[in-house]
């Protein structure tokens, strides 16, 4: 029973959009515009960086809060790992299919961030470096998500014997999901028209200036 009502709220908890609660209040449905995704990089792309960081904070937070519900409500040190675990993915579900916004979200990367910030917080720091590399190095916000989550299975196979339980089996569901909600992604990648932030492309560029100096 107590995990059943830990995961209704963790789903609750994710449904509580960042992007569909603050264009509430400025009067925006975001995924009315850009991609038509309700998450941070449509945010940014649509209505700028101080809207999207809003939309960061929400989204990282209820991740987190969504990791903290097993232990507020009770659950035995036994459990606690693979309730935190799942809590986790339901709330990113919640998302992605918001019950409070017609089951159109986001993709649950934020999510997944703000879960891991609890639940496993030695993987933030490989996430985190993964994605800023691949988003240097490529300019796509959605392969380097997809990127940054594969690298929580290596990640696992170091760490699985010695602190965490249950991390290769969190790492392998976490990185499936980012990979099926970035299926358009990955199809735009396949095609060639994926949008890219040629901006934070810091190599190509300076090889553009220097080839353009010759």
């Amino acid at each position: 029973m107590l995990s059943v009502v830990c995961l209704v709220l963790a789903y609750l908890l994710g449904s509580l959009s960042g992007s569909l609660l603050l264009g509430r209040i400025i009067g925006v449905d975001i995924r009315r515009s850009g991609s038509g995704n309700a998450g941070g990089t449509n945010a940014f792309r649509t209505r700028g960086w101080r809207f999207a960081l809003g939309v960061v904070v929400i989204d990282v937070g209820k991740g987190a809060l969504a990791a903290c519900v097993p232990a507020w409500l009770g659950a035995s040190s036994m459990s606690l790992a693979g309730l935190q675990a799942a809590c986790i993915l339901v709330a990113a579900a919640g998302h992605t299919w918001p019950i409070f916004f017609g089951f159109r979200g986001g993709k649950g990367a934020a999510v997944l961030l703000g879960g891991l910030m609890v639940f496993w917080p030695s993987a933030v720091l490989v996430v985190i470096a993964v994605w800023l590399v691949v988003l240097v190095l490529s300019g796509y916000v959605g392969l380097a998500t997809m990127l940054a989550t594969s690298a929580l299975l290596p990640w696992a196979v170091i760490q699985q014997g010695a602190t965490l339980t249950g991390a290769l089996w969190f790492a392998l569901a976490a990185s499936s999901f980012i990979v099926f909600t970035h299926r358009a992604n990955v199809q735009r990648l396949w095609a060639g028209n994926e949008y890219r932030f040629e901006n934070l492309r810091l190599f190509a560029r300076k090889r553009e200036r220097g080839s353009g100096s010759e």
